[in-house]
């Protein structure tokens, strides 16, 4: 019987590595990328395969860059004829400051590693998932799609437009028995969220109600559980935000 194979952005560590990690466990093969952390991947994939399953990955590649995943992955991939039955777009920065001091270098960079990459790895995804007559695309996403940031306007967009583009590929897609969702994180204890200092930390857990951060793994283990659901829940945006928003 042919194993379940998971395509995961941004694996190298935070909620890519736990996600790794979590299909692993249950033996699914994973195709796994990275821009900048290759040796983080690399440590990755050598966790994932000590736990009995086939790991290939993507290292150094811009997952914003249209031309360097379609060289680098998607060619490779119809190249060996690989199937893909789970897409993970996981990938994603963080800009933190007022939207007047930000450059148009900064928005536009982001704006391709969030949503760009998530057009790249679906347009390329699709037809695989069309040939197999099934498939599951969970998009993530954030709090901040659904409510937006003071200080963080462009991540914020970033985001909201990834829950409008869940909504409208999973009409288009419905009809083909492929599922897309999008998963609204609230704060998650990964290095995204590093550079807050310990009182600045303390004043955000105040405010959720839960009273903590999610780890990456809790994260893990709802992005895996979503990959489980029945074909007729698909087009949400799914929030796991501990209460906050």
């Amino acid at each position: 019987m042919k194993r379940t194979t998971v395509m995961i952005t941004g694996a190298s560590r935070g909620i890519g590595r736990a996600c790794a990690l979590e299909f692993a466990k249950k033996g699914r093969d994973l195709l796994l990328t990275s821009y900048k952390n290759k040796e983080m991947l690399e440590e990755t994939a050598e966790l994932a395969e000590n736990l009995g399953v086939n790991v290939r990955i993507f290292p150094n590649v811009n997952i914003g860059d249209y031309n360097a995943c379609k060289e680098h992955i998607w060619d490779i991939i119809d190249r060996e004829h690989i199937g893909i039955d789970v897409l993970i777009n996981n990938a994603g920065i963080s800009h933190i400051g007022l939207l007047q001091d930000m450059s148009y270098e900064e928005w536009r960079n982001l704006i391709d590693i969030n949503l760009g990459s998530v057009f790249t790895m679906c347009k390329h995804v699709i037809p695989l998932m069309l040939q197999s007559g099934q498939g599951k695309i969970i998009n993530i996403s954030s709090v901040w799609g659904n409510v937006g940031a003071s200080c963080e306007t462009a991540y914020s967009a970033s985001k909201g437009g990834i829950n409008s583009f869940t909504k409208a590929l999973a009409k288009e897609l419905a009809p083909s028995n492929i599922q897309v969702n999008a998963i609204a994180f609230g704060a998650i204890d990964t290095d995204m969220n590093r550079f807050l200092s310990a009182e600045e930390r303390a004043m955000l857990v105040d405010e959720i109600p839960a009273g903590r951060l999610a780890t990456p793994e809790e994260a893990a283990q709802f992005i895996s559980s979503v990959t489980e659901c029945g074909t007729y829940l698909t087009g949400q945006i799914i929030s796991m935000d501990g209460g906050w928003c």
